[in-house]
């Protein structure tokens, strides 16, 4: 297991920020996928971003790509969520996922290890 934990979370205003961080304890990332979801009420859990935590590399769905930032800090072995300019849809529980099974995991059934979610809220 690879235990996961979200913080971060809040309750804004649109056009404010938030960074959603995830931190992995017991284990590195070092050979996985890291990615964030997000699942409104009443809605199916969607992919926001990932990070390979390896080289960097970056993916972004559309909804949030030029508003959102994926990024890691190998020292404290976190993934952060850096979201500008949030918006009232953007209002969901977010969570952070792991996995290295799959190649540039897009899907939940994608990441083997889940953290258990923060709530993120933006009013409008």
């Amino acid at each position: 297991q690879v235990p996961l934990v979200e913080s971060g979370g809040g309750l804004v205003q649109a056009g404010d920020s938030l960074r959603l961080s995830c931190a992995a304890s017991g284990r590195t990332f070092s050979s996985s996928y890291v990615g964030w979801f997000r699942q409104a009420p009443g809605k199916e859990r969607e992919f926001v971003a990932r990070i390979r935590w390896s080289t960097g590399n970056t993916y972004y769905a559309d909804s949030v790509k030029g508003r959102f930032t994926i990024s890691r800090d190998n020292a404290k072995n976190t993934v952060y969520l850096q979201m500008n300019s949030l918006k009232p849809e953007d209002t969901a529980v977010y969570y952070c996922a792991a996995g290295s099974g799959v190649v540039l995991p897009r899907r939940s059934s994608d990441y083997d290890y889940w953290g258990q979610g923060t709530q993120v809220t933006v009013s409008s």
